[in-house]
């Protein structure tokens, strides 16, 4: 049971952004509901990811510019003709048995993003390092001040009608991407919603925490997400 009816199931398209994650990927789609459309996206691996996610009955596309928010973004045009896309990460953190509860108020029109908060009675033993879990919590408590967006964690499984979510305008194509989406749906008074989503270890060692370059890289876009967004005048609503 995926609490979704097929009638729903036939209006939503998984993104899964994948780069060299051949090793989780069958991991990472064992229990998806039956029905649901898989777009697995590309982004330049050097692994057999793409073969993988074909052979497991998904659609692959490739988007050969490296970056998070590139990769998400093609993923998301692939979609169409979707009425709503839900994004998850492609290294078995994320369990199908959330799907319902992320897209199921989109689908059904109560609201109009959806953000899976990796809260940490679901979260298994040594699945996020507690750096990460604080720098959730800083940026989500930032996301109240700059955009009106109450947020425990902007953590990657999410929902959202997919042509709204283009017309954001997004800018960033790298680790930003996540975060500025949550602060131009807050300034475009989208109704963001919060629930809890349960979160496991990874498959695999992953592209950004724990590695020291990547990481710095990453907090240099969000802050340079957060500077934009600080800088700029709230659109009237």
């Amino acid at each position: 049971m995926t609490g979704l009816t097929a009638g729903e199931l036939a209006r939503l398209c998984a993104v899964l952004p994948a780069l060299d994650e051949a090793d989780a990927l069958p991991a990472a789609l064992a229990g998806r509901p039956p029905g649901l459309r898989v777009v697995v996206v590309d982004n330049g691996s050097t692994d057999a990811t793409a073969r993988v996610a074909a052979g497991l009955g998904c659609e692959v596309v490739a988007e050969p510019r490296r970056g998070y928010g590139a990769a998400c973004l093609r993923g998301i045009t692939a979609a169409a003709p979707a009425e709503v896309v839900v994004l998850l990460d492609a290294d078995a953190s994320l369990d199908w048995a959330d799907l319902a509860a992320v897209a199921g108020p989109v689908l059904r029109g109560a609201a109009d993003l959806v953000l899976g908060s990796r809260v940490p009675a679901l979260r298994e033993p040594g699945a996020m390092l507690w750096h990460v879990a604080f720098a959730n919590t800083v940026l989500g408590g930032l996301c109240g001040l700059l955009a009106g967006v109450r947020a425990r964690d902007i953590g990657p499984y999410r929902a959202a009608p997919r042509e709204a979510l283009l017309g954001l305008g997004i800018a960033d194509r790298s680790y930003g991407w996540p975060l500025e989406m949550v602060l131009r749906a807050g300034r475009a008074g989208w109704r963001v919603v919060e629930v809890p989503v349960r979160y496991r270890r990874r498959v695999g060692t992953s592209k950004v925490t724990g590695r020291a370059w990547p990481t710095l890289k990453a907090a240099t876009r969000m802050a340079r997400v957060l500077l934009v967004t600080a800088l700029t005048s709230r659109s009237p609503r």
